[in-house]
């Protein structure tokens, strides 16, 4: 069913990234699955997410975000690990949610991004729904229902 995906072994337990996908991805899902930062600072968050995410459909090319629910600086490019990721800020790009692509065959991930602050029970909750492939729901209604139970 749903699996939680982490970083390589050598990491320390509280250092893996907080990601839980679709094992089965397909393009009539609404979501791929969610990402649970622990901060909002999306250049110390993003390195390990595109470590992760390597190699699942491809060298990953670019990150969208939002950009009102980012710290600052907002730059255009950031290195994470053998080359750089091309990043997108803008303020139409749904709340909650960030659209990773990547080269191959001009895929993409669209993640739910679960606030950092929230409780583990939230945040499993709301990861499993946006990793489920029959939940219809967008980011706003997983949002929301993660304010809601906090």
């Amino acid at each position: 069913m749903n699996t939680s995906t982490r970083v390589p072994a050598a990491r320390a337990p509280d250092d893996a990234v907080r990601l839980r996908l679709d094992p089965h991805p397909g393009r009539t899902t609404v979501l791929d699955g969610a990402w649970w930062p622990r901060s909002t600072n999306a250049l110390a968050e993003l390195p390990d997410l595109v470590q992760a995410l390597a190699g699942r459909r491809g060298e990953i090319t670019h990150v969208l975000f939002n950009a009102t629910e980012w710290d600052l600086p907002h730059p255009h490019r950031a290195g994470t690990g053998r080359r750089a990721v091309r990043l997108g800020w803008y303020t139409s790009q749904p709340s909650g949610l960030i659209t990773v692509i990547s080269d191959f065959g001009a895929d993409r991930f669209d993640l739910l991004v679960v606030p950092p602050g929230v409780s583990q029970a939230s945040a499993d909750i709301a990861a499993a729904a946006a990793a489920d492939p029959t939940d219809r729901r967008h980011t706003p209604e997983l949002i929301a229902e993660i304010a809601h139970a906090g």
